[in-house]
């Protein structure tokens, strides 16, 4: 399955498309694993193994991964104060994520001190500072890029133990183990992998793709992009503009990959804007699993969304209890689902 895509706009980049298809001689495949949209499952492309694959799941616990021995250590204690400093309030992920780690302190009776970046990278630097100079215990970073090393390494020269949530930072500027405890993240790239499986599924192996990616150096984005692509996907870049506009520049697009489920939703209501019928004339597949989502693929007009769980606050404390108590590796990889038509609406009231 070939994709090629153009785009990227400041901020939330936004790809877009081109030809894309293993082949052009269809094969009969096996009706896919219950996706959305209307009628038979499309002729699986002849040389298009990923259209008849079945789904890779999640990727296999990470092996060999060091403990971080270096951190700044963090004393065992009956109550905590702690800082969390999260990158935006913008969408419903992100406010599901502060929400649970809001309960999870409550519930151990921490002190939880949260600051919202509101999508600003200078801002979530100063955050940084401000919490550094409060002096917790510990400090939690939801990353808005990579770039963000520096001040967590800050951190850690001032002894404040630190644990990124979601997304990483460059270990050129803070060396995991050393500059901050342990990262705790789903696979992303996996996500991309599901992704791309979940689109063969869709279509078949034969599609017009547009692409729209998420914050631009975020590693969701980076790894998210690299999953699709390393399904054997071919991409190539340059520049474009919004879904609707991308639709009108494309009449030829036949489906959309969005990097997350907001996106998705956006592209859903320019399709039908654009006189077409989501999940029969575009099929679209996203990652993210809100309700929502949930929702549309029920309804079919979502093909498939990929879980990324935002519930992370359970995951983070017991973490760093454990991390009091002994070591903790660098890395710490969450398992999510594939929510399809076949079990989206038995989840819709659960999900965020």
């Amino acid at each position: 399955m070939q994709l090629r895509t153009r785009a990227m706009l400041a901020g939330v980049a936004v790809a877009a498309l081109g030809l894309a298809g293993c082949s052009n001689d269809a094969a009969p495949s096996a009706p896919a694993a219950g996706g959305g949209g209307a009628g038979a499952p499309p002729a699986a492309a002849a040389n298009c193994p990923l259209a008849s694959a079945p789904d890779p799941g999640n990727s296999a616990p990470p092996t060999g991964v060091p403990m971080a021995s270096g951190a700044p250590k963090l004393e065992a204690k009956p109550t905590y104060k702690v800082a969390f400093s999260q990158n935006a309030s913008n969408n419903p992920w992100r406010l599901a994520e502060t929400a649970s780690m809001q309960d999870e302190a409550t519930k151990l009776g921490y002190q939880l001190t949260v600051t919202d970046a509101n999508n600003d990278q200078s801002k979530q630097i100063q955050d940084i500072k401000g919490l550094i100079a409060q002096k917790p215990d510990a400090m939690f970073v939801a990353p808005i890029t990579e770039q963000l090393g520096n001040v967590v390494a800050e951190a850690a020269d001032a002894g404040i133990p630190v644990f990124l949530l979601d997304r990483n930072v460059d270990p050129a500027a803070a060396k995991p183990g050393e500059d901050f405890v342990t990262v705790i993240v789903s696979d992303f790239v996996q996500q991309g992998k599901r992704a791309a499986w979940a689109m063969a599924q869709a279509t078949g192996g034969n599609a017009t793709i547009i692409e729209l990616e998420g914050t631009t150096g975020s590693s969701p984005a980076i790894d998210r992009k690299k999953g699709f692509d390393d399904a054997g996907l071919i991409v190539a870049s340059d520049g474009a503009e919004v879904t609707e506009t991308l639709l009108q520049s494309h009449p030829d697009a036949t489906a959309v990959y969005a990097h997350n489920d907001e996106m998705a939703l956006g592209a859903i209501a320019a399709i039908r804007a654009a006189g077409k019928v989501p999940g029969q004339d575009i099929k679209v597949v996203s990652i993210d699993g809100s309700r929502d989502a949930l929702t549309a693929v029920d309804a079919g007009d979502l093909y498939t969304s990929v879980e990324s769980n935002p519930r992370f606050g359970p995951k983070a404390f017991e973490t760093m209890k454990q991390y009091a108590e002994g070591q903790v590796p660098v890395k710490l990889v969450l398992e999510d689902r594939l929510f399809n038509k076949a079990n989206a609406a038995q989840n819709i009231e659960s999900a965020y």
